[in-house]
């Protein structure tokens, strides 16, 4: 499965950021999607199944628990694709740090803005 096919899928996606913050068990993950999607817990065990299958994530057995741990390479091979794009983004992004800073100097001076 594609990286993008993987992460086309909200569930998957959210799945992904609670990785990002720490490892959990799949009763931790089931708990949160099905409170937020309400969606079964045999069908989050599939999404689980999909991000170890593509390799996003890998579970280790601990007693009853299966802890799940985000795995960075295909997330870093996406920001590698994604590099090429960033120049449509990157000055955009510049310009409007820009712009901020000035209003806070603005406002930081007493004047108004414009």
């Amino acid at each position: 499965m594609h990286a993008f096919d993987v992460l086309g899928d909200p569930v998957r996606r959210r799945i992904l950021e609670l990785l990002a913050d720490g490892e959990a068990s799949s009763g931790d993950v089931t708990a949160a999607v099905q409170r937020e999607f309400a969606i079964t817990q045999s069908a989050v065990s599939q999404h689980l199944k999909v991000l170890r299958d593509s390799g996003f994530a890998t579970a280790r057995i601990d007693g009853p628990r299966r802890i799940y741990t985000i795995e960075p390479a295909p997330i870093q091979e996406v920001d590698a694709w994604l590099d090429r794009f960033r120049v449509f983004w990157v000055p955009r992004l510049e310009a409007l740090a820009t712009e901020v800073a000035r209003g806070k100097k603005r406002r930081g001076a007493g004047r108004p803005p414009n």
